[in-house]
This record gives structure tokens, C-alpha cells and sequence, in this order.
């Protein structure tokens, strides 16, 4: 996640997404090898408005163990949890996304893919309504896989804490979003067609997502995932803190795209 997509880091397009849904506090687990070249990286949050909290995974033992790890950084509030190699952008996404800030239960989404197997997989009945979820499933009862985006009511700590590893040994997000379906507490939302979803778990996907953000942003001369720009429009950094990024890239293509967003703000 530290990789580049085309003209920043992975990392980026994730926190941007969260940043668009309004929210400032987040946390951001990595391995023990990794944590001190994120914290280089992204610092306190201080430069794009937010607050980050460093947290260690030390084994990969499945992503229903990041409300585990997160615990006390949760406390009694409402979470959201998104993975660090997942792309989303679409317009007015973010307006959506942050009407779920006071979400009873859960929320995930769907999103039609030609390879369900990869991920977990949500099979609706004839009238929409969710039947079953699967992870990674040999044999997809649908085309839908659940894309690495998920809103929680604050009880998801106590379920996270419920749940036994599944056969490959991890505790599975899955598991949860099973507890809320039982529960009769899970939404499913199919992601519009005009939002896109990319996961670069693959060296192709990986290359893919770079190409697309590069078209995007040449034709349209905006860039997607500028952690600056959108806490400059968001009013979270002030003028005096814009221009000190924009001193601090200089005369490369980044400092004068953030010198154009200061002026167009005029």
C-alpha cells in the first residue's frame, strides 16, 4: 500500500474516501515491519486535517480482527473499515458515504465482478433481498462480491470478539456481516455503475488501477485522492497550512496542481 497508483501512494485512496465520508479519526493497522514507513509517510494527520493512530497487526489472522486490535480507538463510537489496497471514486460518492455516519447495524456493498471467487460473495433473492454470504467460495452462488468498504454500529466490537477462525485460520469479516444478516441488521447496496471499485491485490489490478487513475486525471485535469486538496475544500487545514505543502513539493506536478487548487479557492 505504500506502492504507487500512478501519482501517490495506494494508501492514499482509501484515507481520501474516508476523508470524503467526514471522517477525521482514523487508524491505520500495518505489519511490525511496515508501521514506521507509514508513520513517515502520513504522519500525525496534521497536514490533510485528520488525527492518525498507528496500530500493529503482528499476524495476518483475517480482517475481523482489526476491531479487535482497534478496540480502545473505538471505544463507543461507530466504525467504518476499509482496506488499504481498495479503490473506490464515483461521482457524490463521498456525500453518500457520510450519511452513514449514524448507522444502526451494518452496512456493506455489492458489486458485479467476473470473478466472484476472489472475494466474498452476497447471493440476493428474486426481490433483492440478501439470502446468503459466502467468503472466497470454490462455487459463487452470484456475481456479486463485496468490495473492502463496511460501516458498523458500535456493537460489531462485540461480535469481532465472538466469532471462531474460520477453516484457513483467520477471523473473517464475513462471519460478521453473517451475525448482522441473522440479526436482521445488515443493508446491502449495490454500488451505482457509475462508481468504480478497484482492488489491487494483483500485479495486474496493480497496473490497471494505475492506468485508470492517469486517464481520469489528464482528461479531466483534477486529481482523484489528493489528501490536501480535500482538506482544504473541507476547510479542515488553513491557508497558511496549504501553502506550506505547496512549498514543500515545490515545483513538481503535485505542488503546482495544490498551487492551482489555492487559487481556484480565490
Amino acid at each position: 500500500q505504500l506502492l504507487p497508483i500512478y501519482d501517490k501512494p495506494l494508501i492514499y485512496y482509501p484515507i481520501a474516501t474516508l476523508m470524503l465520508a467526514g471522517i477525521r479519526d482514523i487508524a491505520v493497522i500495518t505489519t511490525p515491519e511496515d508501521q514506521d514507513s507509514f508513520i513517515r509517510l502520513l504522519g500525525s494527520g496534521e497536514d490533510f486535517g485528520i488525527h492518525f493512530e498507528y496500530l500493529i497487526q503482528p499476524k495476518p489472522e483475517g480482517l475481523a480482527q482489526a476491531f479487535l486490535i482497534a478496540k480502545d480507538f473505538i471505544g463507543r463510537d461507530k466504525v467504518a473499515l476499509i482496506l488499504g489496497d481498495n479503490l473506490f471514486y464515483g461521482q457524490g460518492l463521498g456525500g453518500k458515504l457520510s450519511l452513514l455516519s449514524e448507522i444502526d447495524g451494518a452496512q456493506i456493498f455489492a458489486y458485479k465482478v467476473h470473478d466472484p471467487e476472489r472475494y466474498g460473495v452476497v447471493e440476493f433473492d428474486s426481490t433483492g433481498t440478501v439470502v446468503s454470504l459466502e467468503e472466497k467460495p470454490t462455487r459463487p452462488k452470484s456475481s456479486f462480491a463485496v468490495p473492502g468498504l463496511y460501516f458498523y454500529d458500535n456493537s460489531v466490537v462485540q461480535i469481532a470478539s465472538s466469532i471462531k477462525s474460520s477453516a484457513r485460520g483467520e477471523l473473517e469479516i464475513t462471519a460478521i456481516n453473517e451475525t448482522y444478516l441473522q440479526n436482521g441488521n445488515l443493508k446491502v447496496t449495490i454500488l451505482d455503475r457509475g462508481t468504480v471499485w478497484l482492488d489491487t491485490g494483483t500485479f495486474e489490478s496493480l497496473h490497471d488501477a494505475s492506468i485508470y487513475i492517469k486517464v481520469i486525471e489528464d482528461r479531466q485535469g483534477m486529481k482523484i485522492a489528493c489528501l490536501e486538496e480535500i482538506a482544504w475544500k473541507s476547510n479542515w487545514i488553513s491557508k497558511e497550512k496549504m501553502n506550506e505543502l505547496i512549498a514543500k513539493y515545490g515545483s513538481s506536478s503535485y505542488g503546482i496542481y495544490l498551487k492551482s487548487v489555492l487559487a481556484d479557492s480565490k
